[in-house]
């Protein structure tokens, strides 16, 4: 697993183009503002406001989380200590990179989350368990 802490963790300003009739906005995201090649695009909606996803670390696959709709929390833990991020404009994302433990939680309604990977899913590439993951950063 690469040897990234919570210092790595970014938010990148998506682009954005504000409509000058009023018809709403256009964003997009595209290289180099993706600092990865997207292999994989999903999204998380329908979350129960008291309910969590997430909970897992990537070993090598990075992210970029982005509020297309609502707002959530993300929690970020590099093992050694712990940052709770919000998230709640579709102007902003997180950048994630491997080996740093998250949970999403604190869903509002109608929140939508958009996640966009570098790699295609691979179960090899997730570590599930909170121990697991602490174990794997002493090495």
């Amino acid at each position: 697993m690469k040897k990234h802490s919570l210092k790595h963790i970014q938010f990148i300003d998506i682009p954005t183009i504000n409509d000058p009739d009023g018809r709403g906005n256009l964003s997009f995201v595209q290289s180099p503002v993706v600092p990865f090649e997207v292999k994989r695009v999903y999204y998380l909606y329908d979350v129960p406001t008291n309910a969590y996803r997430g909970a897992h670390a990537h070993l090598e696959q990075y992210e970029l989380l982005i509020a297309l709709s609502g707002s959530f929390d993300v929690v970020l833990d590099d093992g050694q200590k712990k940052e709770r991020f919000l998230l709640k404009s579709p102007k902003v994302g997180l950048l994630i990179p491997p080996g740093i433990w998250r949970e999403l939680d604190q869903f509002s309604s109608g929140s939508v989350c958009l996640v966009l990977n570098s790699d295609k899913f691979d179960e090899g590439d997730y570590i599930r368990n909170y121990d697991d993951f602490l174990n794997s950063k002493e090495n």
